[in-house]
């Protein structure tokens, strides 16, 4: 009986704490009160970085119900929920004003091209180090997990397929139903795979010790707490930051496609940097290979479904502006892909995707885009012809039964 009094204070006071950091955002969100944007912004973001460790702490605790495949795809899709909202608003709101295309595109591939050139880096960058740390030798590559070869294949034929849409210029219904219908099947595929016990610390431990008839409800309970919080919380965080972004005379567009991911990203940073800092590079880094298929089939696919619904022809027309960003992130994703076949992520592919992500920052316009492209694709192409033998199981790996895979241990 004391046993189970102190598990329940070592979970209360986490759980206790994260609520009063997102008691104040939410009470300024449902007054509707207005403050200056610097407040704003600190009181939603720790909203959001609350919920994000609510998030992880679910994520991990649903292994013991659920293959460790679902609760990292789970964890993705609350994760990138603000991301959708925003976007989805500007494709739905561009069906009767034209000018709101160019923002939801825009919105969409900044979004990408962020959670992979700076996410993806930063978190094998952690890894490594914590990983080098705690050997007390340099480790130069982070090993990822056998059962991730599923995500990537799902993510490498959606990198594929994605081209079409900067050869074709627009983005279809017929082609955004065939990515939710892929989107779909990636759920499935991931939620055959069986649960087994996985090794558990801190909250995540003691939630996953409770008995099923408390742990699950809890565990649900907890997975709608964060996503709630983030969907309320999330979209005002991101609104904050424009704002402050405008009163220092950044240009809206570029607000639109940075620094707005950037907050809507924010969850799912917070939870792959929280991985790779207790040493799970692996979890880590297929949390946000989860994001990116979730960006690349879901969020893509419903572009023009939003577009419909808000008045518009069901069909996404790009201009010439946006072709070019959808095709400077369709490259970066293939190098992403090429890079990660073997299922080792190098240092100097995070270096290099980091250094090529902050390239794009100093060579702006379009002829830089075409060039970043070509660089983009020449080292793809380096890295495939490099993993060639890896090319064939990692595009048939969401075909094939799933490997038993090592879960989530943080």
């Amino acid at each position: 009986m004391c046993a189970n009094v102190d598990a329940v204070m070592v979970l209360f006071r986490p759980l206790s704490l994260c609520c009063a950091l997102a008691t104040p955002a939410l009470a300024l969100r449902f007054s509707g009160a207005g403050v200056v944007p610097w407040l704003a912004l600190l009181l939603f973001g720790a909203a959001v970085v609350a919920a994000s460790f609510v998030l992880a702490w679910a994520a991990e605790a649903a292994q013991v119900d659920i293959s460790g495949g679902l609760a990292i795809a789970l964890l993705a899709l609350i994760a990138v929920l603000p991301e959708y909202v925003v976007d989805l608003y500007f494709a739905y709101t561009a069906g009767q004003n034209p000018e709101f295309v160019a923002y939801a595109a825009a919105n969409m591939t900044g979004s990408n091209r962020l959670l992979l050139g700076l996410g993806w880096s930063t978190v094998v960058l952690v890894s490594l180090a914590v990983a080098s740390r705690r050997s007390g030798r340099t480790v130069r590559e982070l090993v990822l997990d056998p059962g991730h070869r599923t995500e990537l294949g799902f993510l490498a034929i959606a990198s594929v397929v994605a081209f079409v849409v900067p050869v074709s210029g627009q983005i279809t219904l017929v082609f955004g139903l065939a990515l939710l219908g892929f989107f779909g099947f990636y759920l499935w595929k991931v939620s055959r795979a069986e649960a087994e016990e996985p090794a558990l610390v801190g909250p995540a431990s003691v939630i996953g010790a409770l008995p099923s008839r408390t742990r699950r409800p809890l565990v649900a309970g907890l997975f709608a707490f964060a996503a709630v919080v983030i969907l309320l919380c999330a979209e005002p965080f991101a609104h904050a930051l424009i704002d402050t972004g405008t009163q220092l005379g950044v240009d809206r567009f570029l607000l639109v496609q940075w620094l707005a991911p950037l907050a809507s990203e924010a969850p799912e940073f917070i939870v792959a940097i929280l991985f790779a800092l207790r040493g799970n590079g692996s979890a880590a880094i297929g949390t946000l290979i989860s994001s990116k298929v979730n960006q690349w089939t879901l969020l893509v696919g419903s572009l023009p479904l939003a577009y419909l619904v808000g008045g518009g022809s069901g069909t996404l027309v790009l201009d010439a502006r946006q072709v070019e960003e959808f095709l400077l992130t369709a490259t970066q994703t293939l190098l992403g892909v090429s890079a990660l076949l073997a299922l080792r992520f190098p240092r100097w592919a995070a270096w290099t995707l980091l250094a090529l992500f902050a390239l794009q920052f100093a060579l702006p316009g379009q002829e830089a885009r075409y060039a970043l492209c070509a660089v983009y694709g020449a080292i793809a192409l380096a890295a495939l012809v490099r993993n060639r033998r890896h090319i064939a199981p990692t595009l048939l790996a969401p075909f094939r039964s799933a490997p038993a895979r090592e879960l989530i241990r943080v």
